[in-house]
């Protein structure tokens, strides 16, 4: 009885998932086949940045060009799989699922076709203008993240529902063209992330505490990073150049080791946690349009310390509490915020480190573009089981016992 029960919902759950893969590949084939794309480009044309159809007409023209086309070709597989099914004497009628699934879309495009009345507000949700009120989601598409694919890059955001398939391929972020920023850029992480980003075709910009200019080395030529020096506890003055800036990587830090002066204690909460903590928030009133709300993105180096020892106590307790700050702020915050949880790699702070730098900011590149919002590279395997039950229970208690400022309180 079990085992029946649990085939029959693998049929059909299965079935489902089948045809939003299959509907997901056709958009990614879409833009890359030339005939294709002069049915898809129809799609293209139709919406503002506000998502505001161009016109009637032609909104109604590219469902029967985009949509209807689409919806064919996902019920011809989902009848597929449904015949697969029957074939193996398996419990083939919960494989129509799929094909009940694929006609709600057939359905729904040939009634937004017609002009059918509200057939766009209740079926075409991710293309409903209005503001955004939280930033691109992680497994399921919403506005937010569907509006890249029109106005960031149409050649990533390729998924309709799930966003499984833009994570295999590397595509649930493009960096191409966006402006990175990234703190402590003259250390030896700073410089492989500005690399890495620069190889992904982003605007790069070093943020630094040293006078001298940053030069990379690309394709054996020399390449000259915008340089912006700035000194911890003067966040603010750097404020205005915020505003541009896409992505900010928080990657700066201080390790004092095994000292426990005062001194030691100021400089290093200074330095790891208050400072980074500033320039998050002057960061995050950056957010104001919708664009902000689906482009900009913070990225905080916490290292693997929140979770494991490091070595050096003051480090440790200035990281973790930096790691509780960006957990409490993601629950309100605008747009994206990332962790980087980073293992020992070697540096000018850490000698001793395992990993290699370029290998590390590599690993962070490759799993951001998949849309991980906890990025950990380490070679502790604990880490990564340890990690994500620390962050649920940190997150789950910041929810229960806290909350948003009201309006009220705001204005006073």
């Amino acid at each position: 009885m079990v085992i029946s029960f649990l085939s029959t919902a693998a049929w059909g759950l299965g079935s489902v998932l089948w045809v939003e893969l299959i509907r997901d590949f056709y958009h990614v084939l879409s833009h890359h086949w030339t005939p294709l794309y002069r049915l898809h480009v129809w799609h293209h044309r139709v919406f503002k940045p506000d998502l505001t159809p161009v016109s009637e007409q032609i909104y109604r023209q590219a469902h029967w060009y985009n949509d209807l086309p689409e919806s064919l070709v996902m019920l011809l597989f989902s009848l597929g799989l449904w015949g697969i099914a029957y074939v193996w004497s398996e419990p083939h009628w919960a494989a129509l699922a799929g094909v009940v699934y694929t006609l709600s879309f057939l359905g729904s495009a040939i009634a937004r076709g017609s002009g059918l009345a509200g057939a766009d507000e209740l079926t075409d949700l991710t293309h409903r203008p209005g503001p955004f009120f939280s930033p691109p989601s992680n497994w399921t598409v919403n506005r937010p993240y569907h509006w890249r694919h029109h106005f960031d890059n149409q050649k990533a955001y390729y998924c309709g529902t799930l966003t499984f398939v833009d994570k295999l391929m590397g595509t649930a972020l493009s960096l191409k063209g966006k402006t990175v920023a990234v703190t402590g850029a003259s250390g030896t992480l700073g410089r492989s992330l500005l690399y890495q980003l620069h190889q992904r075709g982003a605007k790069v910009i070093g943020l630094t505490s040293k006078s001298d200019p940053i030069i990379l080395t690309a394709a054996g030529e020399p390449l000259s990073v915008k340089t912006i020096t700035w000194q911890v506890g003067q966040e603010s003055e750097i404020a205005a150049e915020l505003e541009s800036v896409d992505i900010l990587i928080l990657n700066h830090g201080i390790n004092v080791h095994g000292e426990r002066t005062a001194d030691a204690i100021a400089k290093s909460y200074e330095v790891n946690t208050f400072s980074s903590w500033r320039l998050l928030e002057l960061f995050l009133q950056t957010v104001r349009t919708n664009q902000d709300i689906a482009r900009k993105e913070v990225w905080v180096n916490t290292s693997e310390a929140e979770v494991s020892p490091a070595v050096s106590p003051l480090y440790e307790l200035s990281k973790r509490a930096l790691g509780d700050f960006v957990t409490l702020r993601r629950l309100d915050a605008p747009c994206v915020i990332r962790k980087l949880i980073l293992g020992p790699f070697k540096s000018n702070l850490n000698p001793i480190g395992i990993m290699s730098a370029d290998w590390v900011a590599k690993q962070i590149v490759n799993l951001a573009v998949r849309d991980v919002r906890n990025i950990i590279v380490t070679i502790n395997p604990l880490t990564f089981l340890a990690f994500p039950i620390k962050e649920f229970f940190v997150s789950l208690y910041f929810r229960l016992f806290s909350h948003k400022a009201s309006e009220s309180s705001v204005k006073e």
